[in-house]
């Protein structure tokens, strides 16, 4: 795929096909309600997906069936597949085709060709709960209409006509569908591809040695993998780089719809099956005791984590064997936790991707679960960089987002550091937004976020007006410990009240500081406390180490104010402007009224 097709966010081709398939809901209006029409429609483009893809070798697979029937069942899968050319097959003697032309036994043999299917796709018709809607299109007269909208010409979906690139872009239009329609939020499903491809570029930009050499073997993970378009682009860009790396993909997804997509999808691709997972990622591991290359993921952010509660504090408790003993957030908000998890995935040369909001960036005091984290991963020294993106990326918030970069190997020039990168005006205006989606990040603009982050350095980029700016701060500048100020009683003549021979503190004065790490904390307290309360002291056994990362306040530019004689001069010339619209409203002279 060119780099300007790979770039494009829902093309005009993958938008018609989109809605060419999303014209089925002709046929279940009335029988279906618009927020279940998904109920249909994303299953039935699986398994069209998966008819039109084995539709070439499908000869050799009824010959294959035929001659090996007697077979051991592992050895009969083996031929089967190697006669498909893929991990999975289909043995029915039907087709769209000849289901079509038998529309009086079209749900008997339609059921008869699903359970053909190989094994290892059941569990992908399963968690569409499929079943029940052939029942009900069945009976009422609407399966046959459903598989003939589907078997149209312009509706084929095979391999060599839509990439699965396309075909990405294609469940991503129907899920939005399905989603805007349910009320859902979109961007629980899938990330836009223009994001995706800043986190791959992000991630191997420092690893094209390696990405070129002999016999790459690369494994990808992603937690909270939606529709797995984030571990099909990261296949397709390290094959950018090495036609003949191999690439494993493994991912994790809570929802049973998007689960069998991205698992029917990693088939298609050459993928294993067994590599994908379906359940919860913070309270049944799917992936215990693995260590991967690269973890890439936007996992779910001011989302509770109560129905997983449990089984987290239970990790925590397990201290450092277990994922969260570092800490855990507050239950309103997870996002933390699957940083942690992405943490405990990396090889030691590993490196994640992670998208999350804000609150992940300063959320909860020092000492807090939110902070601790922070500091484990700071201390750690994993921390390479966070990009913050445009408003308006994401289909589903419009609020601010980071991209973190965390590592377990950073290179030399790096170790110590964290760099930060304002990449808030580096997008290009959409045409039609798409939900809260009303930016691009467009190939040139990724370019220039990618220098920025390649260059590591103090310095602004310039693409036309926009601008990226780097800057990049030793980890212990984003540290503080929070040292608790104490003040004494007084008795009503003034004087301090003493108790054991020491000063009674007074709680209503009880303070804070935040004094940088940088600082010494006792020439800090003479300096910034004492002056002004000269009785004052630190009760030292409360510090607490803290760590933040106020992106607004680092990267803040003071504008000087406007002269007053400017603003006189624009209120004289409003004055002007109001008198003389009164004139013209009133016909009246005012310029000499007193």
């Amino acid at each position: 795929m060119v780099e300007q097709d790979r770039n494009t966010q829902t093309t005009t081709n993958v938008q018609r096909q989109a809605n060419l398939i999303w014209n089925v809901a002709d046929i279940l209006r009335g029988l279906y309600k618009p927020h279940e029409y998904g109920k249909v429609i994303l299953p039935m483009t699986v398994i069209k997906r998966l008819h039109d893809t084995l539709l070439p070798t499908r000869e050799q697979v009824l010959k294959a069936s035929d001659q090996y029937k007697e077979m051991n069942e592992a050895f009969r899968h083996r031929f089967l597949t190697q006669a498909s050319g893929y991990s999975f097959y289909n043995t029915s003697v039907y087709t769209f085709d000849t289901l079509l032309a038998d529309p009086a036994n079209i749900e008997t043999n339609f059921r008869a060709y699903l359970n053909s299917f190989s094994e290892n796709m059941q569990d992908i018709l399963e968690n569409f709960k499929f079943d029940n809607e052939i029942s009900t299109l069945a009976n009422n007269d609407a399966l046959f209409h459903v598989i003939q909208e589907f078997n149209k010409k312009e509706s084929y979906l095979g391999p060599d006509k839509v990439t699965s690139t396309d075909m990405g872009y294609v469940f991503e239009e129907l899920v939005r569908k399905f989603s805007e329609s349910y009320n859902e939020e979109a961007g629980e499903h899938f990330t836009s591809r223009d994001i995706i491809y800043l986190m791959t570029d992000l991630l191997l930009v420092e690893d094209k040695e390696t990405l070129t050499g002999q016999d790459v073997v690369k494994t990808i993970y992603d937690q909270t993998m939606g529709t797995s378009q984030m571990l099909s682009a990261m296949e397709e860009r390290i094959h950018d780089f090495s036609k003949n790396a191999e690439v494993r993909t493994y991912g994790q997804e809570l929802n049973p719809e998007t689960y069998a997509i991205a698992k029917a999808d990693t088939m298609i691709r050459g993928g294993n099956p067994d590599n994908m997972v379906l359940g919860s990622t913070l309270s049944n591991d799917g992936f215990k005791g693995y260590e991967f290359d690269y973890c890439i993921s936007n996992p779910p952010f001011g989302s509770d984590w109560k129905r997983d509660e449990k089984a987290v504090k239970a990790e925590h408790a397990l201290g450092e064997s277990g994922r969260f003993g570092v800490g855990h957030p507050s239950i309103s908000d997870g996002q933390l936790l699957f940083q942690l998890n992405g943490i405990s995935k990396l090889k030691e040369t590993g490196r994640m991707a992670i998208i999350h909001n804000g609150s992940a960036l300063f959320s909860g005091a020092a000492g807090s679960g939110p902070s601790k984290i922070r500091q484990h991963v700071i201390e750690n020294d994993w921390l390479e960089a966070i990009v913050q993106l445009p408003n308006d990326s994401f289909y589903n918030t419009g609020i601010s987002t980071y991209i973190w970069i965390i590592t377990k190997n950073k290179s030399p020039e790096r170790q110590g550091k964290v760099q930060l990168i304002d990449a808030s005006n580096m997008f290009e205006k959409r045409r039609k937004n798409i939900g809260e989606k009303r930016v691009d990040i467009s190939k040139e603009c990724r370019d220039k976020i990618v220098q920025a982050y390649g260059e590591f350095d103090n310095k602004e980029y310039f693409l036309d007006e926009r601008v990226v700016e780097s800057k990049v701060f030793e980890n212990e500048e984003l540290g503080f410990t929070r040292v608790t100020v104490e003040s004494p009683q007084r008795d009503e003549e003034g004087n301090v009240i003493f108790k054991q021979n020491k000063p009674a503190a007074d709680t209503n004065l009880r303070d804070a500081e935040e004094i940088p790490l940088k600082e010494d904390i006792d020439d800090y307290f003479e300096r910034e406390v004492l002056p002004f309360s000269p009785d004052a002291w630190m009760d030292r056994s409360k510090d607490r180490v803290g760590y933040e990362i106020p992106f607004t306040r680092l990267f803040y530019k003071y504008t000087p104010p406007e002269p007053s004689e400017m603003i006189a001069e624009r209120i004289k010339k409003l004055e002007e402007s109001i008198v003389a619209n009164f004139q013209a409203l009133s016909g009246k002279d005012v310029s000499n009224v007193d």
